[in-house]
């Protein structure tokens, strides 16, 4: 699949730092969490949103360095690839050019009424190649 990136920026709060005064893993989650929503949110339409709903079974992240008060990160997200009813995300959390940490998010597909998963479309797919 082509690497069409999605980017956000947020700077570093008091309120996400734990007691070693780096921001706590559980933040780079959430991160993670909103990198792909963001992502979707932008390349999907309400009959889409209608029909499914992604949910995760699988986060794998590696924490390089820490976040701290002020800095000025940067979040990459891309869908990596799509095969069946998942697809593979990748999330690159950064301080300018030093890689922070890299998740890799294995989503679901469901069909939103009977909640079961549903293959991905071509149409879905195109769409994550768009951006």
């Amino acid at each position: 699949m082509n690497k069409k990136v999605f980017t956000f920026h947020l700077t570093i709060t008091e309120d996400v730092l734990d007691a070693l005064d780096h921001v706590n893993n559980v933040y780079y989650m959430q991160w993670v969490q909103n990198a792909a929503q963001k992502h979707w949110d932008i390349l999907s339409t309400p009959d889409l949103n209608r029909k499914y709903v992604w949910i995760v079974l699988r986060h794998e992240i590696d924490y390089l360095h820490a976040a701290k008060l002020h800095d000025k990160i940067t979040v990459n997200t891309w869908v990596e690839s799509v095969y069946g009813v998942k697809s593979e995300r990748i999330v690159e959390i950064k301080k300018g050019a030093e890689l922070l940490a890299r998740a890799k998010t294995t989503w679901c597909l469901l069909d939103k009424k009977a909640m079961k998963p549903v293959r991905i479309s071509s149409e879905i797919i195109k769409i994550f190649k768009t951006i």
